[in-house]
């Protein structure tokens, strides 16, 4: 596995991203939408397989690659 630190106007609909704070994971899943406008990301969670919004302001968003 590979990843890369990734500002949000790079992350697209598709890619899998974890989510960092202080040096803990708190989610991982595919992007389902990005909201550019507002510089927020919704991911389904591949934990709980629901829907969630992130804030890169207040996470570390790095993207997964295989």
């Amino acid at each position: 596995m590979i990843t890369d630190q990734v500002q949000t106007a790079r992350i697209q609909p598709g890619d899998h991203i974890e989510a960092w704070h202080n040096g803990k994971l708190f989610h991982k899943g595919r992007v389902t939408d990005v909201v550019r406008s507002l510089d927020l990301i919704w991911i389904l969670d591949a934990r709980t397989g629901t829907r969630r919004l992130l804030d890169p302001d207040a996470l570390e968003i790095v993207r997964v690659r295989d």
